[in-house]
C-alpha cells in the first residue's frame, strides 16, 4: 500500500469513526505537534488537548461532502494545531502579541508550504530508494538508516574489505543522487 493509499484509508476510517484510524493518525502525528507546542511554552497537557482538537476539526471537515484534503494529513494537523495554539496563547494573554504580529517571526502559510516541501522530498526520495535497485538499496540502508559499520557492510555483502565496500557505498549515493535529482526535477 502506497502512503497516498494509506492515508486515503486512514481518512475513511477517521471518516467513520474508526478508533483504530483515530489512534493510527495519533501515532504518526501527536510527537511532531507536541513538540511544536512545546517549542511555544506549551506543556504537554496543552499539547494533546490542541492535537484533540485539530482531530476533530478534519473529522468535521470530513463530514462535509465538499472537503478534499490536498496535503498529507500530519501537514493539514499541523496547520490546525499551529493555528489553535497561537490563538488559545493569546485569548490566555499568556503573551501580549496578535496572531498578526506572530506572523513575523512563525508564518503557518511558511511552515506548511516548508512541510509540504519536505514531505515531496521524502516520496521523490522513497521513490528514488526503490529505483536503485539492489544491492545500493540495501547497502545504503545498512550503512545510513541502520548504522552498520563499514567491516561489518563488506562482510554481510561479500566485499574484500571495508574500503571496497566503502567504495560501493559511493558509487550507489552517487547513483541515488542522481535518481533523485531527475524525479525532484520533473
Amino acid at each position: 500500500m502506497t502512503r497516498s493509499e494509506s492515508e486515503k484509508s486512514l481518512l475513511e476510517g477517521l471518516k467513520k469513526g474508526e478508533k483504530a484510524a483515530a489512534e493510527a493518525i495519533y501515532k504518526s502525528n501527536f510527537r511532531q505537534i507536541r513538540s511544536m507546542i512545546l517549542q511555544y511554552q506549551g506543556q504537554p497537557e496543552d499539547a494533546a488537548d490542541i492535537f484533540q482538537e485539530a482531530i476533530i476539526v478534519l473529522y468535521q471537515k470530513l463530514q462535509q461532502p465538499d472537503f478534499h484534503l490536498h496535503c498529507q494529513i500530519g501537514t493539514y494537523l499541523f496547520s490546525v494545531s499551529k493555528n489553535l495554539w497561537l490563538k488559545k496563547l493569546n485569548k490566555n494573554r499568556h503573551f501580549q502579541f496578535r496572531i498578526e504580529e506572530e506572523e513575523e517571526y512563525v508564518s503557518v502559510n511558511e511552515d506548511l508550504a516548508l512541510h509540504e516541501e519536505k514531505e515531496n522530498s521524502f516520496r521523490v526520495m522513497e521513490k528514488a530508494l526503490e529505483n536503485i535497485g539492489e544491492p545500493c538499496r540495501s547497502l545504503l540502508r545498512a550503512f545510513y538508516m541502520e548504522g552498520r559499520p563499514m567491516q561489518q557492510i563488506a562482510s554481510d555483502f561479500g566485499y574484500t574489505n571495508a574500503d571496497n565496500a566503502k567504495t560501493q557505498k559511493y558509487k550507489c549515493l552517487v547513483r541515488l543522487k542522481k535518481l533523485f535529482f531527475e524525479d525532484n526535477n520533473k
